[in-house]
């Protein structure tokens, strides 16, 4: 079964960065995939064949004659560097779209084109992000996912994320907490294939907050969610201090980090892996991958947009997709 690729904001980098991995497709090594979306915006960007198809299943044929499409026709034609509230409709009609051929069993997968937040809260999206959307399409709480981001050497995954930094302390809870650190390591079983995983949790507060003496959310709320963790048989570390626990010799020790809010996370893992990583949601009954990178407006439509993370989470979605196949 190939992967369902949504396009994203038509008016974004996500018609180029997709071209170009059909384009790449034997370089990088990618399993057949479908893109679905608007076919003006792909032409806009590339003058590459596209494979208009109505069916997933005609996919693989397709794939090494031209990018296989499924047409999602926005109102207007978009155009490159130019977000509408037309094109924020039709990015979300090609994920819902996505999200049903996955959960159908007709699509091994979901992979998400960057979409642009401003321009679906205008249209009247609800959710924080693409992540809580597709949980809720699957029938799953959103605190029972988890979002990862992954590259080559370190796997993050946030247990707050699309909030302002002030919000965070009270967002927290051991519940919260436990729950995100039991997606994480259910999902590096399932996949990513590792039986027993390591994971790290991160502290809130520098020096993961001396012992209470510059906070005590580490002793209130983090310790409690990690021995809770530890009495289900998981092997849990922490919490550690943040400052010392992204160096290679650290990463070495763990299989994955569990980290209280958005820049603790994405921080390091854009600073080690800027063009290659991968957002993966943990905890759902189907696979779905994103690059970590957004729109990028203002070089859409330049030839200037790098394909390399939406490469990788497409190879990540196949792997990932391929494991649960196994298991």
């Amino acid at each position: 079964m190939p992967l369902a690729v949504s396009l994203g904001d038509p008016a974004g980098i996500g018609p180029e960065i997709i071209a170009k991995c059909w384009d790449n497709r034997a370089a990088f090594g990618l399993h057949p995939f479908v893109a679905i979306g608007d076919p003006r915006a792909i032409a806009a960007v590339w003058d590459g064949p596209i494979a208009t198809i109505d069916d997933p299943r005609e996919a693989d044929d397709a794939f090494d004659v031209g990018l296989p499409l499924i047409v999602v026709r926005g109102v207007e034609a978009p155009l490159p560097g130019r977000p509408t509230l037309g094109g924020a409709h039709g990015a979300l009609d090609a994920l819902e779209l996505a999200v049903g051929l996955a959960r159908s069993g007709a699509a091994s997968a979901v992979v998400t084109g960057p979409v642009s937040k401003e321009q679906l809260y205008a249209i009247g999206f609800t959710h924080p992000g693409q992540t809580e959307f597709v949980a809720e399409r699957c029938g799953v709480s959103a605190n029972n996912v988890a979002m990862m981001l992954a590259g080559p050497s370190l796997r993050t995954v946030l247990v707050t994320t699309h909030i302002p930094l002030a919000q965070v302390p009270g967002a927290l809870s051991a519940a919260l907490i436990e729950a995100r650190g039991r997606a994480a390591l259910r999902g590096l079983q399932r996949n990513f294939g590792i039986a027993e995983p390591r994971l790290a949790v991160a502290a809130l507060n520098p020096h993961a907050g001396e012992g209470g003496a510059i906070g005590r959310e580490e002793i209130e709320m983090i310790e409690p969610a990690i021995a809770a963790l530890r009495a289900e048989g998981w092997r849990v570390s922490g919490p550690h201090s943040p400052d010392a626990m992204f160096h290679a010799s650290a990463r070495a020790l763990y299989d994955a980090a569990l980290c209280m809010y958005h820049d603790q996370g994405l921080i390091p893992l854009k600073t080690l892996h800027f063009e290659e990583g991968v957002n993966i949601t943990l905890g759902l009954p189907i696979v779905r991958t994103a690059p970590d990178h957004g729109t990028a407006f203002d070089i859409a439509g330049q030839d200037r947009a790098d394909p390399r993370a939406m490469a990788a989470a497409m190879q990540v979605a196949a792997s990932a997709a391929a494991m649960r196949v196994s298991a």
